[in-house]
C-alpha cells in the first residue's frame, strides 16, 4: 500500500465515467455556432472508445430545435383568429395582420446592420415589438372603423 494523489471524486454520467467542460461562446457567436465548433473539435480529436453528450441548456436547445419556425406563425394565425371573431369581418383583422411582415422585416433588417446574432432575447423583443405594432394597429384600425360609421 502506497500514498498517491488523485480526484477526490469521480463523476458519472449515464453509468459511465465523465470529464465535464463547461464553457461559453466568444462575444460574437451564437450557442449554435460554438456547438458546432466544439463537435467539429471533438469529432477529430476524440480518441476511439470516447465519445461526448450535451446535457443541461445545450441538450434542451438541441432537443427545441428550430421552433420558432412554427410558433411564429402560429402566434400570426391565432391573433388573426381572434380578431376576426371580435371584429366579425375577415378584412379588418387582415389590415391589422399586414403590420407584422413589414415590422418584423425592419427589425430583422436593423439587427443584421448592428451586428448581432439570432437569440433568445432578439427572438423575444421580435414578439414584443409585433405585439406593440398590432396593437397600434388596432387602434388606427378602431378608429378607421368608428369615423367610417359617422
Amino acid at each position: 500500500v502506497s500514498d498517491t494523489s488523485g480526484p477526490d471524486r469521480v463523476m458519472h454520467y449515464n453509468g459511465f465515467i465523465t470529464a465535464e467542460l463547461n464553457g461559453a461562446p466568444a462575444a460574437g457567436y451564437s450557442s449554435g455556432q460554438a456547438q458546432a465548433a466544439i463537435e467539429k473539435l471533438l469529432k477529430e480529436e476524440l480518441p476511439n472508445g470516447m465519445t461526448y453528450e450535451w446535457t443541461e441548456l445545450t441538450y434542451q436547445q438541441i432537443l427545441a430545435g428550430n421552433t420558432a419556425l412554427f410558433v411564429f406563425p402560429l402566434c400570426v394565425l391565432l391573433a388573426f383568429l381572434v380578431l376576426a371573431a371580435q371584429y366579425e369581418s375577415w378584412s379588418l383583422p387582415l389590415a391589422v395582420i399586414l403590420i407584422v411582415p413589414m415590422t418584423l422585416l425592419s427589425a430583422i433588417t436593423g439587427v443584421i446592420l448592428a451586428g448581432s446574432d439570432n437569440n433568445i432575447f432578439t427572438q423575444i423583443g421580435l414578439i414584443v415589438l409585433v405585439g406593440l405594432a398590432c396593437k397600434n394597429a388596432i387602434l388606427i384600425v378602431e378608429f378607421a372603423k368608428d369615423k367610417q360609421e359617422e
